[in-house]
């Protein structure tokens, strides 16, 4: 009997976990997106094609939808890995949960660094010097629209 107890516990928190991590990984998504509508004054349709020119470069914004949807697929696909990277460290270092106010912004601090100086330099995309408005939205964004929501819901989906 005890195993079959062990098992469904077992089985519920991976379920936990997933929902933890696909709500994290759509909410993360849209706020991101709204957080740059915001900096850029531009629509999510010029977005996603922007995260589509990783691959395409400056031509991204001659493949209308396709690449529009290719950077949307892109987009909310990184933002489930960051929530997955999360959710799963949160489950081997529960201080994550614990302290997840403070270890999910430093989270998004840590987001924000990898994608800008690890995922965007390796792409197809234009290097071009980010004014400090820029970097500073960015940043405070990624601390408070990505990191903290990813924190709290793996905190609020957490068997601590």
């Amino acid at each position: 009997m005890a195993s079959s107890s062990t098992s469904t516990h077992i089985a519920a928190s991976k379920n936990a976990a997933v929902r933890a991590v696909l709500l994290a990984g759509l909410t993360v998504g849209a706020l991101d997106t709204l957080l740059a509508m915001g900096l850029y004054r531009v629509s999510p349709f010029v977005i996603y094609q922007s995260i589509a020119g990783g691959f395409y470069g400056r031509s991204t914004y001659q493949h209308g939808w396709t690449t529009a949807a290719l950077g949307c697929f892109l987009h909310f696909l990184i933002a489930t890995t960051a929530a997955a990277v999360y959710v799963v460290a949160s489950r081997i270092w529960p201080v994550l949960v614990r302290h997840a106010v403070a270890c999910g912004m430093a989270y998004g601090v840590a987001v924000y660094a990898f994608m800008n100086y690890v995922v965007i330099p390796m792409s197809a995309i234009a290097h071009r010097p980010k004014p400090m408005w820029e970097l500073m939205g960015g940043l405070i964004g990624h601390i408070l629209l990505v990191g903290l929501p990813i924190g709290l819901i793996a905190r609020r989906y957490s068997r601590v």
